[in-house]
């Protein structure tokens, strides 16, 4: 296989108007994710936020903006009639937002349930993936 084997024409084009559209929604999706990630790449250094009075660790804030950037991306994806990627921003916001909750009630249960529906929802797509 040599290197020409590598290239991709239609990602090789810098010039504009090579077919690739500016999406604001799918901006403001990666922009919340991107929240979501940078809170937790702070978690060493600030331990805590306060939310409406209570102090909340930034990896458990973390796992409500993910889930809230899951949510917002499901519900475009959807619109647009995407199903494998609506899909998987659903299990993602279902799966994140139970994690999410379940530091707020302090359920172990919760924190199961909600590793089951990622996980689930990996095994889902990696077969869906497969049989494309």
């Amino acid at each position: 296989m040599s290197p020409d084997d590598w290239v991709d024409d239609e990602w090789d084009d810098p010039e504009p108007g090579n077919g690739i559209e500016f999406d604001p929604a799918q901006v403001v999706v990666g922009l919340i994710v991107g929240i979501a990630g940078l809170l937790l790449f702070l978690q060493p250094q600030i331990r805590t936020l306060s939310v409406l009075g209570a102090e909340v660790p930034l990896f458990v804030l973390s796992g409500g903006v993910l889930s809230l950037g899951f949510g917002l991306g499901a519900v475009v994806y959807f619109r647009r009639g995407d199903r494998l990627v609506w899909i998987a921003h659903a299990i993602g916001a279902v799966g994140f937002g139970i994690l999410f909750a379940a530091s707020g009630v302090g359920s172990l249960l919760f924190v199961w349930l909600g590793l089951a529906v990622v996980l689930g929802g990996v095994l889902f797509l990696a077969t869906e993936l497969r049989d494309r």
